[in-house]
């Protein structure tokens, strides 16, 4: 076994998933929306956070946007 590697010329290549990678934020959200998801997620075994990112990847995917109303 070598003492070190050059670890650049081992794998030259990009990471394909380079792209799917999370990214983590700060962001408010307010209480009962989190205590909705985390009661989504006891009922089914995910951590809420991973049901906040599916349920907002499924609004990307599907092209959903808010409904606002200023009055």
């Amino acid at each position: 076994m070598k003492d070190s590697y050059d670890i650049k010329s081992l794998n030259p290549r990009k990471n394909p998933y380079t792209k799917e990678l999370k990214k983590q934020i700060t962001i408010k959200i307010d209480n009962a929306t989190i205590a909705y998801f985390k009661e989504l997620s006891q009922e089914n075994g995910i951590p809420y956070q991973t049901l906040i990112n599916m349920y907002l990847s499924d609004c990307v995917k599907n092209k959903r946007k808010p409904v606002l109303n200023w009055e």
